[in-house]
């Protein structure tokens, strides 16, 4: 499992790891770095919207909600300041890309782009 330090906004803020999107997201619940793609279909989890109790996640292609709380445990991350530091799975030889994704507003609470 590769340790990546990536941004938390702004350009840089998606680290993929063969082929896979991960973003640091931001709710009223809390910092963590969520897998950009929803696990049921594969949609746009960087656009998704917290449902009104803030404890799921809801894709934007499909309406179904995610645990907000399991997607937290499956990567463990710290923050400091504009980085964020994470333990990503995957083989620690895979292609790692670092690029820009989008948050939808919901998930960029306490977040300040840095263009």
């Amino acid at each position: 499992m590769p340790v990546l330090t990536f941004a938390v906004s702004g350009p840089g803020n998606c680290v993929e790891v063969g082929g896979v999107p991960y973003v640091y997201a931001r709710t009223a619940q809390g910092g963590s770095v969520i897998r950009a793609s929803c696990p049921h279909r594969g949609g746009p989890l960087h656009l998704a919207t917290p449902d009104p109790t803030g404890r799921q996640l809801v894709c934007p292609w499909h309406e179904r909600g995610t645990s907000l709380g399991r997607l937290r445990k499956e990567i463990p991350a710290v923050r400091r300041g504009s980085v964020v530091t994470a333990v990503i799975p995957g083989d620690p030889g895979s292609t790692v890309v670092h690029r820009h994704l989008p948050l939808s507003p919901g998930l960029s609470v306490g977040c300040r782009e840095q263009f």
